[in-house]
């Protein structure tokens, strides 16, 4: 028996019979779209009578048990009023048909016109024009910049704030354009941060593989924020807060009696960080001891400090006799003696931690708890010691440096840009976390965090105001949370109040409240007892420690 044949669309050729099956589309979605424009009036009075409909419906349930009565009989009777009056049929179905067409239009608003004013177009335009000589090129068929050209052709995406400044700047150049290298792109950052409105900070982000740019005006970062209890875990450290944008997370932090949530900048130290050892530079006055005297506070929640005060202006003189605080030196003979101790207890850390891997037990508790070494202005000791011929404070932080990471020892050095080339390279190869504070020029920010900062300067510069960076990661706006010294008589009573209440108890039985005498506090010496063992083993902080 012969088979019938197959219908000739799934017989014909797929390239060949695709051409009528697209043709069939094309009429039937042209009689649909015709259908749709003939039975438009029809459709908006059925989308009246329902509306109609529903609000009848809605009205009836609204009405009590009592009224629904009377109601219905004002109805019928309305009913019979229309049909005895001449016409009146008619009229009421001309009238509930022009009621039902009017609320069954559609309403769906009209777009308002969302492009700029006179004065921002004109701005953008002269913002484009301002580009050309550094995005245009000869024999380009096809310029995207020129000086007859549209700046709608080059500007994706654009706002502008209340003052009519830009805000938010999306733009896109020609592959062309040397994104790779930095002077060309300083010149087109430092062009738009001049038409944009100077005194404001701006962000750049360069997309060099869809060679776009996009310009963001940054807000402040807060400096109501004083030092606090912040919610971390044991190995974390806030150094400031920075923008939403540039981290994924947010700490609860009070100002006054207001709660909110910041993005902070958390350093991690420990024997798993990658960073274990910070350093800060800036200009005098940028923040720096407070930087130091914030961290210093924090590291006393968990472990002890020892404070090198390198300035010797008693900036630290708060943190003497504190429980956790191991000394605070600030002549060189103490900071020679206590740099020394903390070399040897560097290495008695790693000789205990060895010793107890080996036997299979847990390091003791003495040499796992976290050690912070704080100094500040180091290279002013190194000086004094080169003239009157004596070691280098900076040769005993290498054994802290180079083995702090395994043995627990936490190095957080602070200097000035005037003596940062007195700094030694042990100390300059280890500390991977790295802080900018103040005022600083583009060079200097790359020097001191390898890479320059993504945003403008600024030209008035709050007190701990700068950058970070934490190894390799990328730069970070930062702002240091108020952390003055309490014992100052310039210091805010709500500082005061916020730095004394982070203070542990004092070892004596001086009170948080009293201040130091005139003189000061005398410093804290590491150096050996006379009342010491024959061993050798020395009272430090409370603690027996063996040099």
């Amino acid at each position: 028996m012969a088979r019938r044949p197959l219908p000739r669309i799934l017989t014909g050729n797929p390239l060949s019979g695709s051409a009528p099956i697209a043709r069939g589309r094309e009429l039937a979605r042209s009689a649909a779209d015709g259908a749709a424009d003939v039975l438009h009036p029809l459709i908006t009075i059925s989308r009246g009578l329902r509306r109609l409909a529903v609000a009848a419906r809605g009205r009836w349930a609204a009405t009590s048990k009592e009224q629904r009565g009377p109601l219905g009989f004002l109805a019928a009777g309305s009913v019979l009023l229309v049909t005895l009056v001449p016409y009146g049929p008619l009229l009421a179905v001309i009238g509930v048909t022009a009621a039902a067409a009017w609320l069954g239009r559609d309403r769906t608003p009209v777009a308002e016109d969302s492009g700029p004013s006179e004065a921002e177009a004109e701005r953008l335009q002269a913002l484009y024009e301002a580009l050309v000589p550094h995005f245009f090129a000869e024999g380009d068929p096809a310029p995207l910049y020129s000086h007859d050209g549209d700046w709608q052709q080059a500007f994706c995406e654009h706002a502008f704030d209340d003052d009519g400044r830009p805000a938010r700047l999306h733009l896109k150049y020609p592959a062309y354009f040397p994104d790779g290298d930095d002077g060309a792109r300083t010149a087109v950052e430092q062009l738009l941060h001049a038409k944009s409105g100077r005194g404001r900070e701006y962000r750049f982000d360069w997309d060099e593989e869809a060679n776009q740019l996009v310009l963001t005006a940054l807000g402040p970062l807060p400096t109501d924020l004083a030092a606090q209890r912040f919610v971390t875990s044991p190995g974390e450290t806030v150094l400031g807060f920075t923008d939403a944008a540039s981290v994924q997370r947010t700490l609860p932090v009070v100002c006054g009696k207001v709660p909110r949530d910041e993005p902070p900048v958390v350093w991690r130290t420990g024997r798993r960080s990658t960073e274990p050892h910070l350093l800060a530079l800036g200009q005098p006055g940028a923040g720096g001891t407070t930087l130091l005297r914030s961290l210093a506070l924090q590291a006393l929640q968990h472990g002890d400090v020892l404070v090198v005060d390198g300035g010797g202006t008693g900036e630290f003189g708060c943190l003497v006799g504190r429980r956790g605080v191991l000394a605070v030196e600030s002549q060189l003979t103490g900071v020679l003696a206590a740099l020394e101790w903390a070399a040897h207890e560097t290495e008695r850390r790693l000789v205990a931690a060895n010793r107890a891997q080996q036997a299979g037990r847990t390091a003791p508790a003495d040499s796992r708890r976290p050690l912070w070494i704080v100094a500040d202005r180091l290279t002013a000791l190194s000086h004094l010691a080169a003239v009157e011929g004596r070691d280098d404070p900076q040769r005993l932080l290498q054994v802290p440096l180079r083995h702090g990471r395994a043995a627990g020892v936490t190095v957080a050095a602070a200097d000035q840009f005037e003596t940062a080339e007195l700094l030694s390279d042990p100390v300059r190869a280890h500390t991977k976390a790295r802080v900018v504070l103040g005022p600083a020029t583009a060079e200097e920010v790359r020097a001191v965090l390898g890479v320059p900062p993504h945003t403008t300067p600024l030209g008035q510069v709050p007190p701990g105001r700068g950058y970070a960076r934490l190894g390799t990661g990328p730069v970070l706006r930062l702002q240091v949370p108020a952390t003055p010294d309490p014992y100052d008589e310039a210091t805010g009573e709500a500082h005061r109040r916020a730095v004394l209440a982070l203070l542990p108890e004092r070892t004596g039985a001086a009170q948080d409240d009293a201040r130091p005498a005139a003189g000061g506090p005398g410093p804290v010496s590491l150096a050996k007892h006379p009342d010491a063992d024959d061993d050798g083993a020395a009272s430090v902080g409370g603690r027996r420690t063996t040099p």
